[in-house]
């Protein structure tokens, strides 16, 4: 069952306020900025993820891309061990969230998989648009081992990509780039919730589309920020961009789909796991039929299901 009758009875507060306060605001002609949907996310997930566990090693660095700094921060949950590496991109429509946003949700990740994780401050749009966030997140990926060699951090040479959201999407296209880069090894890739089809095509845009934090008309929003091709899109270069749309091979990393039933873009990662599956490519997917969009971000709302999706990540990252 990919969603339920209704979402979860903790959202359903939450979300009738959400949706009164969307209203009025509309009502007075409040358009959004960049700078307050940045705010809109911080605040949210500042407030409803709200356990932050504490880590033996926890500090910041920078890669060099395109000769330019991009800021990563290192969560290693045992430097005593040699233990892989998880890359994770984090979520906010390519226009929002960052390494601080989702410092608790590393550290978490850390904690279920005993991985190092890595956070990447890629550059965010509009300031930077597409395809400079995902060149930041390419350009991390190469460096990775020569820059956790400096950091002295003991590793094992495995890599796993992690994303949420629009951090799934960076996830998804990296694994599809590295298919045919012999340098760039991916073990294994976790989409949870990602965006995978800039056409926006399938059902779940429209019926997931309005009422669920994550509205139709928001996504579109973001997407001619990030790409900004003018009035008229280039329909053909985010068909392109799109990972749903890349060449899918046996080449790709095994991969865990985590999708939420009452999530805009459920029905595209149900594709993605179909294509990958035809392919013979390792593919899980484990749905939560009752939860939203970003429920990561609202974890005092739903911590059953977050710990869970914990859970289900780090025995797939530690298999």
């Amino acid at each position: 069952m990919l969603k339920a009758d209704r979402p979860h009875p903790g959202l359903s507060d939450w979300l009738a306020g959400l949706n009164r306060l969307v209203a009025e605001q509309a009502a007075r002609g409040v358009t959004a900025t960049p700078a307050t949907v940045r705010d809109s996310m911080a605040t949210m997930t500042r407030n409803l993820v709200t356990r932050s566990p504490a880590l033996p090693w926890v500090g910041d660095a920078s890669v060099a891309v395109d000769g330019e700094p991009v800021p990563v921060r290192l969560y290693d949950p045992a430097p005593e061990n040699h233990k892989p590496v998880c890359l994770f991109f984090h979520g906010g429509g390519h226009m929002a969230g960052s390494v601080a946003v989702y410092d608790p949700i590393c550290r978490k990740l850390a904690e279920a998989s005993g991985q190092l994780v890595v956070s990447v401050d890629y550059r965010l749009a509009p300031e930077h648009p597409y395809p400079r966030g995902l060149r930041d997140c390419l350009g991390v990926a190469r460096h990775l081992w020569a820059l956790l060699d400096a950091e002295g951090r003991r590793v094992e040479r495995r890599l796993s990509l992690v994303g949420d959201s629009g951090g799934g999407t960076l996830a998804a296209t990296v694994s599809a780039l590295a298919q045919d880069d012999p340098a760039l090894m991916v073990d294994k890739q976790v989409l949870i919730y990602p965006s995978l089809d800039y056409d926006l095509a399938y059902p779940s845009v429209e019926e997931n589309g309005h009422g669920y934090l994550l509205e139709t008309p928001r996504i579109r929003w973001y997407f001619d920020h990030y790409f900004q091709d003018g009035d008229a899109p280039d329909r053909q270069r985010r068909h392109d961009a799109s990972p749903l749309h890349m060449t899918v091979s046996p080449r790709l990393p095994a991969t865990l789909v985590i999708t939420a039933g009452f999530c805009p873009l459920r029905d595209e990662a149900q594709a993605y796991v179909e294509r990958l599956d035809a392919a013979g490519v390792p593919v899980r997917h484990v749905p939560f039929p009752d939860m939203i969009h970003a429920y990561l971000n609202l974890e005092d709302l739903v911590p059953e299901a977050c710990l869970e999706t914990y859970r289900v990540v780090g025995e797939f990252l530690a298999r």
